[in-house]
């Protein structure tokens, strides 16, 4: 089974390194003020509610299995392709970024009336965040 052929190693730094820029992203110096803004919330009450455990927890277990899953389509594209580096880790985790990720949340993001900001601040994280994986696993490989 290839889920045994993945390096295992590779996906935690990977996960570990996304979640840094993540959290870098939308930090209260970098973009979280924007994003708040922009979601219609008063820029002078910041104050997050909700289970921040719950939240942390859920972001990061999808960011373990956004790596999974970055890994997997690098084990699979890089059969084809025995010279296959970190540049083309990177353009597989940039192509997941802005295919996948930044595609299918927009509808979510405009449906939703928050409009084409909160997208550009929410998807660019997405992005950025998956091609570092792509690099450390294309890297790795």
């Amino acid at each position: 089974m290839f889920l045994l052929e993945l390096n295992w190693i590779a996906i935690l730094v990977a996960f570990v390194a996304a979640f840094i820029a993540g959290a870098i992203w939308f930090g209260p110096k970098t973009f979280f003020p924007a994003w708040w803004r922009a979601m219609g919330k008063d820029p002078n009450n910041m104050e997050v509610t909700g289970n921040m455990a719950v939240t942390f927890g859920a972001t990061a277990i999808a960011a373990f299995i956004e790596a999974v899953t970055v890994a997997s389509v690098i084990y699979f594209v890089a059969q084809s392709n025995p010279n296959f580096g970190v540049l083309e880790g990177g353009l597989v985790g940039l192509l997941l970024g802005l295919g996948l990720a930044a595609a299918s949340s927009l509808s979510h993001r405009l449906f939703a009336g928050q409009g084409f900001k909160v997208w550009i601040l929410e998807v660019g994280s997405d992005v950025v965040n998956l091609t570092i994986m792509g690099l450390i696993i294309g890297a790795w490989r």
